[in-house]
């Protein structure tokens, strides 16, 4: 049940940026439009949160943090890439502007 909360807070978090106008939600942009930037830096952003709480959630439940490699982080991050994907479709390629 853990691991399917995660995955969905994954599926949520990733494609945050590509709705709002705004960084991070809060912060007003000058311009009409988010730059393509701003919206990376806050899917980096976001991937970082997540992962925070995921070894948050892995301390609290097993009680130790098993120690991972770069390619872990590597592959986590291509899956969060791919959950932002429909976020981007909507934002660049669907959306009427």
């Amino acid at each position: 049940m853990t691991i399917t909360i995660l995955l969905l807070l994954s599926l949520l978090a990733a494609n945050l940026p590509w709705f709002s106008e705004r960084l991070f939600y809060l912060i007003p942009l000058k311009g009409e439009r988010k730059a393509l930037g701003w919206s990376l830096l806050e899917l980096i952003v976001l991937y970082f949160l997540v992962g925070m709480i995921a070894i948050a959630v892995e301390r609290g439940s097993i009680g130790q943090v098993a120690a991972q490699g770069w390619e872990f982080y590597a592959i986590t991050f291509s899956l969060f890439i791919v959950f932002a994907f429909p976020g981007f479709v909507y934002r660049y390629l669907w959306r009427k502007s």
